[in-house]
């Protein structure tokens, strides 16, 4: 993978219009300097620790198709620096983005982590490897205790990606990451009613006696 995401990304349409609005030069510099010979650990890391992402593929009739595709923490898999995969899940059986591969294997991947505000881009090519066909691979990308019914496997293999600013993007949280942000006050909580509830039975006791 020598490209990088300028080469892909601005067509003579773009380049004219960066042109008018002066961000021209910045973004010609990127795309003299800014080839990335794939994958860094710091996207094999991003990558590895989603747990859904985007994907955008082209249809026949040439309208573009976007899809969440979502699993387990790292159902995506690191197979090397220039190609990521995952086991296809069964779902509602309408096939878009497959059938999309079968004329126009281009794809375009969205990964978000709203937590942190990062957005990672990737251009890809998409291949459809059915489970028969690569018992081995079906390994490396098995999910372990996971509950799902397995299609088929998608690779991409990434031409290129980029790194978005992480202006307007609304931070967010998932639920066990609030549980675990809250674990401590919830410990501590639990602490004082323990601590309230001895004295209680302390001075009941007193009393008593």
């Amino acid at each position: 993978m020598a490209k990088n995401f300028a080469e892909i990304a601005f067509s003579d349409a773009v380049k004219a219009l960066q042109e008018v609005h002066g961000s021209r030069k910045a973004y010609e510099r990127m795309e003299k300097f800014n080839v990335v010979e794939g994958l860094s650990e710091n996207e094999i890391s991003f990558i590895s620790n989603r747990d859904s992402f985007y994907l955008a593929s082209i249809g026949e009739k040439n309208f573009p198709y976007i899809q969440h595709r979502g699993g387990p923490k790292g159902f995506v898999k690191i197979l090397d620096k220039n190609t990521i995969g995952f086991i296809d899940f069964s779902g509602n059986k309408q096939y878009v983005s497959v059938g999309n591969f079968a004329t126009n294997n281009n794809v375009a991947l969205i990964m978000m982590d709203y937590t942190v505000r990062a957005r990672l881009k990737i251009f890809a090519k998409a291949e459809i490897i059915e489970l028969k066909d690569n018992p081995e691979l079906l390994t490396k990308l098995d999910l372990g205790d996971y509950k799902f019914h397995p299609e088929r496997m998608m690779l991409f293999h990434i031409e290129a990606f980029d790194w978005n600013c992480p202006q307007h993007i609304t931070q967010r949280f998932t639920v066990e990451e609030i549980q675990i942000a809250f674990e401590p006050q919830l410990q501590y909580i639990s602490k004082l009613e323990k601590e309230v509830e001895n004295l209680k039975n302390q001075l009941k006791d007193s009393r008593l006696n």
